[in-house]
């Protein structure tokens, strides 16, 4: 269990950790000198079965919150100090605040100095203390009355902290494992330490890391967990990591930054979240104000666009787009903090939502409808929602990193959501099983509409497929999507586009007869390919008109176009193609030369040099020095041809 102090300066945060630990947090000359904590200061209690209470010592003075943010975040327990001769003080109810924010659900309250007032003054404070904490997520807590000076009171609160180490629930281990580094240093004879909480997964000895943001493959060294060398360490612990490697730059890593095992998480400079305004704030949090962002142990500058409205009401919670001038590490749930533009108070704070907002559109209906999906905390409810949402599919790689899933979690989330998993580009894209069903009915339906306004037309550009249904998606995806009709037999392919199993190019009224006298001219021409004013010196009719005529019969597939020029049908494009495999087999170094190919095929040399560079085009041959090999047979390259 990790326990973070919380209170207003000189309420006796320090002193109350080293009489319950025995360890003086001050650890800074300066703070020495001015006896008042500046940074975070660490302690650590033993517990029965190896087990160790942790304790963040943060900062009360308003100067140094941000250090209080720092160390506020991950932790699994709040002790508030509150001092019976100040009573409640500003910090004391910013730092609740924050930790209500943060959704820290575990407390208690030290009410120190007791020693120096009356029991009525003891009673006043306990009452204001209640009164505070009514309104927030973490009302009625337990109060000890403590002092630090005399010991009274120390023994009970020990107990009761050692007590809530054992009945806690120890964080699920699950996702990539993620440590927010609040400190580095060297240690000599082992190198780079980085220090932090360790927000999910776990790790061990061995295992590579990397730092968000930077490239640098690490490998973990050692394990300190809890202030004791260990093999492992996991979520809900306070570990220091021994870090090594050829590519460590030492000088690159700072507080801020994230330790993590996921290979594609990078820093982001926006975000789509939950956010709630205090109800302690004077007006609405209107769109595009300027604030502090504190999440994890990192703080930058940005700007709050509110999501569906001009504003977000005191006291209540709204979709937000944090905009930040600096980009920073983090996954969907992780909690924030925003305050205002000079740093003196705390505005909100909230819960991240999506780290993919679009380029625009960020408050259409239907992005507001998407991120009320992805908002629901259990991964596979929102995968199934969002894959009822979406007919053009789920990029599964965004949701994986958005979500923070390991490989292995994600495929599970998969086999038990999706209908229909697409790749395209190295991505996938997952589909619901309707969603599916709803798409291949769009795509036949506008090759229906297709193949009946151009009759003349083998197919359609698999990547046209989904234009005119309704359904926006990239044009690459669009030609993945065909690919997988294809595999299931909804579509077949020709060429480079697609067509419904059971069409059939044609030609129609006088292009038919036209077709009988052309067919004639290349069946007189051997295998030598032609050109259309060939062909027109023979059948006549001007040369614009065979120039079109020839283009449709491309179309149809009753020629195939294998140069600016010139046209050769299916049969002469496979025999010579059979031609050009039968040289090479029976040739010692089965390279394909000119000369032979000419020769055998009878075309002239010019035109054999046309008929070759086509061949390398479709991928039938391929140069080497003077010759080609042939990387695939021609009854595949030309079957459809």
């Amino acid at each position: 269990m990790i326990i973070a102090t919380a209170g207003h300066v000189d309420h006796g945060k320090t002193s109350l950790v080293k009489a319950l630990t025995g360890v003086d947090t001050d650890r800074l000359p300066e703070e020495k000198k001015r006896n008042l904590t500046i940074d975070l200061g660490f302690a650590y209690m033993p517990v029965a079965d190896a087990l160790t209470i942790g304790f963040i010592d943060v900062p009360g003075h308003e100067r140094f919150i941000r250090n209080a943010l720092c160390g506020l975040a991950g932790t699994d327990f709040a002790l508030f100090i509150v001092a019976a001769d100040d009573r409640v003080m500003p910090q004391t109810r910013e730092h609740l605040a924050i930790i209500d924010l943060l959704g820290i659900q575990n407390c208690a309250v030290a009410l120190t100095k007791i020693d120096r007032v009356s029991e009525d003054e003891i009673e006043l404070a306990t009452e204001e203390i209640e009164e505070v904490f009514a309104p927030t997520g973490l009302a009625n807590p337990l109060i000890f009355n403590v002092s630090a000076h005399t010991g009274e009171g120390i023994q009970e609160l020990r107990a009761h902290l050692l007590d809530q180490s054992q009945t806690l629930p120890l964080r699920a281990v699950k996702n990539n494992f993620r440590l927010a580094i609040d400190r580095r240093f060297d240690v000599s004879g082992a190198g780079l330490v980085v220090t932090g909480t360790v927000f999910s997964g776990s790790i061990v000895v061995g295992d590579s890391v990397g730092v968000a943001g930077l490239d640098m493959q690490l490998r973990v060294r050692g394990i300190h967990a809890q202030n004791a060398e260990a093999n492992a360490g996991r979520a809900g612990q306070r570990c220091a990591i021994n870090l090594a490697g050829t590519e460590l730059r030492k000088e690159a890593i700072e507080r801020g930054q994230w330790l993590t095992t996921a290979s594609d998480t990078e820093p982001v400079s926006k975000f789509d979240a939950e956010l709630t305004v205090l109800p302690s704030e004077p007006r609405s949090l209107s769109n595009w104000t300027p604030v502090h962002v504190h999440l994890g142990a990192a703080e930058t500058t940005g700007r709050v666009a509110t999501l569906g409205t001009r504003s977000i009401d005191v006291a209540e919670t709204g979709l937000a787009q944090l905009v930040l001038d600096e980009p920073i590490g983090t996954v969907h749930g992780d909690r924030f903090i925003i305050r205002d533009q000079s740093a003196r108070r705390t505005i909100g704070g909230g819960r991240v939502i999506d780290l993919f907002p679009p380029k625009r559109g960020r408050s259409k209906p239907e992005r507001l409808a998407w991120l009320e999906a992805v908002r629901e905390p259990d991964d596979k409810s929102a995968l199934t929602s969002l894959l009822d949402l979406s007919p053009a599919g789920v990029d599964l790689d965004q949701f994986s990193i958005n979500r923070n899933l390991t490989g292995a979690e994600c495929e599970k989330l998969v086999a038990a959501c999706a209908g229909k998993v697409v790749q395209h580009e190295g991505q996938r894209v997952a589909f619901a099983g309707a969603r599916w069903l709803q798409l291949r009915k769009a795509v036949v339906e506008r090759l229906k509409e297709w193949h009946k306004s151009n009759p003349d037309t083998t197919g359609l550009g698999d990547n046209r497929i989904m234009d005119g249904s309704g359904i926006r998606m990239s044009r690459d995806l669009a030609a993945a999507v065909a690919g997988e009709l294809v595999k299931d037999g909804v579509l077949a392919r020709e060429g480079f586009g697609v067509r419904l199993p059971t069409h059939t190019a044609r030609l129609e009224g006088a292009d038919t007869g036209l077709w009988n006298s052309v067919e004639k001219v290349f069946k007189d021409s051997g295998l030598r390919p032609i050109t259309a004013r060939e062909i027109e010196q023979i059948v006549g009719g001007g040369l614009k008109r065979m120039d079109a005529f020839m283009t449709r019969a491309n179309r149809v597939g009753l020629v195939q176009r294998i140069s600016k020029t010139r046209f050769v049908t299916p049969a002469n494009l496979k025999e010579l193609g059979n031609i050009a495999e039968r040289l090479a087999a029976n040739s010692d170094d089965q390279i394909l030369m000119v000369a032979p190919f000419r020769d055998e095929s009878g075309v002239g040399r010019n035109m054999t040099i046309e008929i070759l560079e086509y061949f390398d085009k479709q991928k039938f041959t391929q140069r080497e020095g003077e010759g080609r090999r042939i990387i695939q047979p021609a009854d595949k390259v030309f079957a459809s041809r």
